[in-house]
Parts: C-alpha cells; structure tokens; sequence
C-alpha cells in the first residue's frame, strides 16, 4: 500500500517519536517531513533520520497529513501564521495536551477534518498507548488513517473526546506515576541493605513481569494481588502499611489533578480568534 506523506510540524521529543517509530514500521523516509522552530534541530533530525526538514509552509502544502506536536501554549501563533492556508484535502492530526479539537477547527478552513491523538512515551520503544478522537468533519477512513500513523508505536484505542482529559490524567502522564514508583522501591531496596544496582535491577524485573502478567492472563489486578498475599505474611503486611498511609487514595487525587489541569489548559487555550 503507498503511505500517505506525513508532516510532523513542531517536531520536538514527541514528534520524533512518532518519526522514528514510522521509520522503524517501514514508512518511506520519502514520506515523511519535519519542522522545527531551530535550524539546529532540523539539522540533527535530518543527519539521525534522513528525513527532510521543511518550512511549515512547505509541509502543509506537501503532507497529506498534519501532525502538530508543539506544545499547547504554541499552537494558537503556529495556527495564527498558517491555519487557514491549510488546503482541502489534508488531515489535521493534534498530539497537544488539553487542546479540543474545535481548537483547530477554529482556526481551519471549513471542512479540514481534526483528530485528537494523545499517546505516551513508550512509544520510543514501541509499547505507546495511543487514544484517538474524531473531531469535525472526521471520518472512519480518517480515523484509521490515523491508527496506521500511531500503531507502529504500540497499541491505539478510539474514545470519545469528552473522555480525552481522563485519558491524559491516566496514560498520557501515567509513565511518570511508575517511573515515580519505581525510585521509591528502589530507594527502599537500598534502605533495607541491597547495593542500588542490585535494587534496580530487582524492581525493574518485576515491573516488566507484572505488567506482561496483566496484560497477557487476562486475569483482574486485584485477582493477581491476592495470589502473591498470603495469610499472616511479608505481603499483607506492606499493603497494610501502604492503605495506612492513603497510597490509594493519592492516586485517584493525583489522576483527578492532572485531569482538572488537561481541563483548564483547554480552558485557557481554546476562544475564538476573536477574543
């Protein structure tokens, strides 16, 4: 099947992900063009990918498809400059946290579909969970044209837009939350007298193994915790201490957070031009 040609405008460290990750699937690096606010990072893309760096200019009226990776608060001027010389025909792919898709809508020409992507850094080694959202005028043929971009890097799944600030709170930030749980389990190896090698090396094991355990047994978490909880043992003793201390109830705080803020950055971002 040919590829469709990829722009990725903003391509910053997640926009080189999903570069990288096409390259690894196969993607022509015909295909495939970048922009970049430096002309320093245009020339290490070019000289670590072979990709061809554009002006955004370039890219909208080359790409078949728009990937903008900046960040939320650059969006509006990136938009502002080039928006509404967007020509018929192109599919507008947002990776910004936070931003809806009327957003983009806003300031596109009539009838340019949107869709509404947020993945996760594990797409550097291929194991992303990528959401899509279709925005206005986006069809099925858009959506899947999407799928084909993103799961190259891992798994995709299509929700709602109204669900997409959750899944900011829970996927999109949710790689921190383990690399955070990590340090600490790490942190407490050493305390309990292991060498910090030895400690990481134990945890990051683990880790791996329960998630594949997860992921392949089908099995519930809860299910899978109480073959590892005996009665009156090392186990049921540390998740005593971890509800004493309300590491449940931080999580679901700290999911609702990031999920308030993905809300309120939409909220700051998203008026019509006119205001």
């Amino acid at each position: 099947m040919t590829k469709h040609s990829v722009a990725v405008i903003g391509a910053g460290k997640l926009g080189e992900l999903v570069l990288s990750g096409l390259l690894r699937s196969g993607w022509p690096v015909s295909q495939l063009l970048a922009t970049t606010r430096r002309p320093e990072r245009a020339t290490e893309l070019a000289e670590r990918y072979g990709i061809r760096p554009v002006l955004n200019l370039t890219a909208i009226t080359q790409a078949d498809v728009l990937l903008i990776a900046v960040k939320p608060q650059d969006a509006a001027k990136l938009l502002d400059d080039f928006g509404m010389k967007v020509p018929p025909g192109k599919l507008v792919v947002s990776l910004c946290a936070g931003l809806p898709t009327s957003f983009f809508a806003e300031r596109l020409p009539g009838g340019i579909p949107v869709v509404r992507v947020m993945t996760n850094t594990p797409a550097l080694v291929d194991q992303a969970m990528t959401v899509i959202s279709p925005g206005p005028y986006a069809t099925e043929e858009h959506l899947a044209l999407t799928e084909e971009i993103f799961k190259p890097v891992g798994k995709t799944m299509r929700v709602p837009e109204s669900q997409q600030d959750a899944v900011t709170a829970l996927s999109g930030s949710g790689p921190a939350y383990f690399y955070l749980l990590v340090e600490a389990m790490i942190d407490a190896g050493i305390l309990l007298g292991l060498p910090r090698q030895v400690a990481h090396e134990l945890i990051v094991q683990t880790a791996i193994g329960s998630a594949v355990m997860l992921r392949d047994s089908g099995e519930h978490p809860v299910k899978l915790r109480e073959a590892v909880t005996s009665p009156a043992g090392t186990t049921i003793s540390a998740i005593r201490k971890l509800e004493e201390h309300g590491v449940r109830a931080a999580f679901l705080s700290a999911l609702e957070a990031a999920r308030d803020r993905a809300a309120e950055i939409a909220s700051q971002m998203s008026r019509p031009k006119s205001e």
